[in-house]
């Protein structure tokens, strides 16, 4: 197969969800979704955000008028045990100790932040954390031809799978090991994310590269999706390599110049970022996260400091700063979750364009390794 002739990524499973590529985005942002399912690819939205169903609705009418009929899906966060009933954000928050809300006002006034407005609500809170507003996104996202729901927490509870099923939806979870994976299959999913710890967001601890063929392994034949620093041709073809059936990538799409991160300042760090410059930490959630390093994970990670709290309290601590921040795009403490694939992502493109490379560098990868084999 000489380069330069585009080649499909194509694998069992991209074939059974009818994408030319099985290349699977998750993204905050419709317009990015929307646009790596026009691209061949598989766009899935990150619902986190929605804490109220008629903005969801109105996103996902939008997705259905710009993905030109081909498929896509949603990403909700849900526990697969059940919270306790009649417990809300207001008994969360009680929980929350002085000395934290202390840590900080006092990280803040540090560095000069301002106050919101009067009358400004946090654009970031931790009700889209909790089950019952995941739930509230289920009753919407079933209205739609969505064709694969993904629970960035692991197995959704057994009914929600269940009724997925019952809409013909393809389940997915996010594991960090092959005992995680084997308990997903176990609940009766259809797609394991194989997640590794260079990737943005909650990871556990095992690279990529160990991780994807394990769980390959563990959850034959259930297909697998290979995840974490992956953002080039060519790591998709060792994704492929090593028993996946296509890549979930994330990170990637954040310097698109479809994506809207609503903060210029942002996306330049991000372009000047290094692979090294991320860290994981609990600072956001509460739970390990890869992120962006600052001068707020950092006095987080701070020995000397209180530490972060448990999910979901670290969360709803934070909520109002982590807005404070970004919208008065404070140098030193301004993050974002992403993965180590930062380094590479030096430019802003368009989906488009994104999608032009990775199939490029596929192409690369397939020949290299056909003239090693004396194919070529």
């Amino acid at each position: 197969m000489p380069c330069g002739i585009l080649t499909a990524m194509e694998t069992e499973l991209s074939r059974k969800l009818g994408v030319e590529h099985a290349i699977f985005g998750f993204t905050p942002f419709p317009a990015v979704a929307a646009a790596i399912t026009r691209a061949g690819g598989f766009g899935v939205l990150g619902a986190v955000r929605y804490t109220a169903p008629d903005d969801l609705r109105r996103d996902l009418d939008w997705m259905q008028e710009h993905t030109d009929g081909k498929p896509y899906g949603l990403d909700v966060v849900m526990p697969a045990k059940k919270a306790v009933d009649g417990i809300g954000e207001a008994d969360i928050e009680a929980m929350i100790p002085a000395a934290h809300r202390a840590f900080v006002r006092d990280t803040l006034a540090k560095h000069h932040v301002p106050e919101l407005p009067e009358g400004e609500a946090s654009g970031w809170r931790i009700t889209g954390w909790m089950e019952q507003v995941a739930r509230s996104q289920l009753d919407v996202a079933f209205d739609y031809p969505v064709k694969l729901l993904a629970n960035a927490l692991g197995s959704p509870p057994a009914d929600v799978i269940a009724r997925a099923h019952a809409h013909g939806v393809l389940v997915a979870a996010l594991a960090g090991s092959a005992k995680h994976a084997r308990r997903h299959a176990e609940a009766g999913i259809d797609i394991v994310v194989a997640q590794g710890y260079e990737a943005g967001g909650h990871t556990g601890d095992i690279a990529t590269m160990v991780l994807v063929p394990e769980i390959v392994e563990a959850v034959a034949p259930l297909p697998v999706l290979a995840a974490g620093g992956i953002g080039s041709g060519e790591q998709i073809a060792a994704g492929l390599a090593l028993g996946a059936q296509g890549a979930w990538l994330g990170s990637l799409w954040l310097t698109t110049t479809e994506a809207d991160l609503h903060s210029r300042a942002l996306t330049e760090k991000l372009l000047a970022a290094g692979s090294g410059d991320t860290v994981r930490s609990r600072a956001l959630t509460g739970k390990p996260a890869r992120q962006l390093r600052t001068e707020w994970t950092d006095a987080w990670d701070d020995p000397d400091g209180p530490g972060p709290l448990p999910m979901p309290l670290q969360g709803l601590l934070v909520a109002e700063a982590v807005s404070r921040i970004q919208k008065y795009e404070v140098q030193a403490l301004l993050g974002t979750p992403v993965g180590q694939i930062v380094g590479r992502m030096n430019s802003e493109r368009s989906v488009r364009a994104v999608f032009d490379e990775l199939t490029a560098g596929f192409e690369r990868a397939i020949d290299r390794v056909n003239r090693i084999a004396g194919r070529a």
